[in-house]
């Protein structure tokens, strides 16, 4: 998946906006942020937003047909929406309203659905961020059952956030890769083959 690009990869900056939102959202579901942290987590979403959005057209002028769809749908549904959403349960709640999760479980079976429809192109670039898009494609079906009601939250929302956590770190992992490799015109950090050639 390797593209000339008519400016500079922007991969590691889109990657660092994953990073800080899957960070953030590894720590709601593992319970270290509380709903007053919720309007920090969204503005963060929202520079993570801009950011991936940038990245996504950049990538799709330059014929990267998988990741600026992914870069593209992700500022507008991890990212975007869900800072207006962090916002929404957040006025809900301390307003005394009981936010319905349901729709949000319906919307990410819906996300889940496409990044698992993405997955396969991934299989062409290197290993490690294959195995990071299907880590997010557990996460995301666990959060789709969450917010569906169909799990066992004490369950699932850890594993959810350590999915997280976990893929946020191959994130900057592959940024600082991707960073050095390219300054010093050779590889000074491995990155695993692709899966497929």
């Amino acid at each position: 998946m390797e593209q000339q690009h008519s400016f500079a990869t922007p991969g590691p900056a889109a990657l660092g906006a994953f990073a800080v939102a899957v960070f953030g959202f590894g720590a709601v579901f593992l319970g270290k942020i509380g709903v007053n942290g919720l309007p920090l987590l969204a503005a963060w979403l929202v520079g993570g937003g801009i950011i991936q959005l940038t990245a996504g057209i950049m990538e799709l002028k330059d014929h990267n047909v998988t990741g600026g769809n992914v870069f593209l749908y992700f500022s507008g549904f991890f990212m975007f929406a869900a800072a207006l959403s962090t916002i929404a349960k957040f006025l809900m709640i301390t307003n005394g309203i009981t936010p319905e999760p349901t729709i949000e479980g319906w919307t990410w079976l819906a996300g889940f659905g496409f990044l698992v429809a993405m997955t396969p192109a991934y299989a062409k670039a290197n290993a490690a961020l294959f195995v990071l898009v299907v880590a997010v494609d557990v996460a995301l079906f666990l959060i789709a059952l969450i917010d569906l009601g169909m799990v066992n939250n004490a369950i699932c929302k850890p594993i959810v956030g350590y999915l997280l956590l976990f893929t946020g770190c191959i994130a900057l992992y592959l940024i600082a890769a991707t960073a050095t490799n390219s300054v010093y015109g050779r590889t000074v950090l491995p990155v695993p083959k692709p899966l497929v050639k």
